[in-house]
């Protein structure tokens, strides 16, 4: 549904994006990871056809930013992080005036306005002026619009920018709903946000796509494989123990019967080799998984060269 090929974005002589290239599928929710004036909003204007692109290509549900924009625009609801409302208005008449900017009937207006407030939760202001709104409120207002035309792909720059600890769980949990439908595509630098509404993301740094995966994927990247095992009464032999294992590149002792263990290149099935040792060597095992790494610390190898 979006498509980002070799995208650069020019500012004079300043290129804020440089050869980006990514895309994003048919009812994906990915979030767009990066930290301030990384290139994340610079990207999604061009997607939304805010901008032109400088070069490259970008194309949402088939149609082309460039040369299709209002193709593009009737393709997807977009919310930019400092979303334009007019305080003037109510908060209907807002949304009834960018319903008639999208060309709905009245009729389709009403329908629309209804179905959006609810999903929205804007029921308690939905007479109010839009300059009595809260900022939690406008961002609701923001996403109502966005979404007024129903479209079946949605680019949000920062939703939860600016919002209160509950607002930021109520924005959370309206974007996972509305994923469940569509294509989302969302902007962040809160990693807690990114990783309990989407299994993809997409870093940018710099101006360029540092990694495109799975979370789960980039904590391995990040990692090296590693895995952590705990074992009932283990003691100083248990790390030259486990070091004796076929196919153990590396181990590490944490302590308290624990150790970290890395394997070999090549070597994908560490963590079944390990539990077969402690089976054949009578161990009890306390505990066999992944190494757990937060996504800030796989944030900061990415951005900042460390690694865990």
């Amino acid at each position: 549904m979006i498509e980002v090929e070799s995208l650069t974005q020019r500012y004079g002589s300043y290129e804020a994006v440089r050869e980006v290239s990514f895309a994003v599928g048919r009812g994906e929710v990915v979030g767009f990871l990066g930290p301030n004036g990384a290139g994340k909003s610079t990207t999604l204007k061009v997607i939304a056809s805010y901008l032109a692109p400088s070069a490259g290509r970008v194309a949402v549900g088939g149609f082309d930013v460039a040369s299709d924009p209002l193709s593009v625009r009737a393709t997807l609801g977009y919310l930019p992080e400092h979303c334009p409302l007019y305080d003037e208005m109510l908060v209907t008449g807002l949304l009834d005036f960018v319903g008639r900017v999208r060309g709905l009937t009245r009729d389709e207006r009403r329908a629309a306005i209804g179905r959006v407030v609810a999903r929205c939760r804007l029921e308690e202001v939905a007479e109010r002026a839009v300059s009595d709104l809260s900022k939690g409120y406008r961002q609701r207002l923001g996403l109502a619009q966005a979404l007024l035309h129903d479209p079946p792909v949605l680019v949000l720059d920062e939703p939860t920018s600016g919002l209160d600890p509950n607002q930021v769980l109520e924005m959370r949990s309206l974007v996972s709903e509305l994923g469940e439908k569509r294509t989302v595509l969302f902007s962040s630098h809160v990693l807690s946000e990114v990783e309990a509404t989407c299994e993809r993301v997409v870093v940018i740094h710099q101006g360029r796509v540092v990694a495109d995966d799975r979370v789960g994927a980039l904590r391995e990247r990040i990692t090296g494989g590693a895995v952590e095992v705990a074992v009932q009464g283990g003691g100083e032999e248990l790390s030259a123990a486990v070091e004796g294992v076929a196919g153990v590149a590396r181990v590490e002792g944490l302590g308290g019967g624990r150790v970290r263990v890395w394997p070999e290149e090549g070597v994908e099935d560490l963590a079944a080799r390990l539990f077969a040792w402690a089976r054949d060597s009578e161990r009890v095992l306390v505990e066999l998984a992944p190494q757990r790494v937060a996504l800030e610390d796989v944030f900061a190898a990415l951005t900042l060269g460390r690694r865990s």
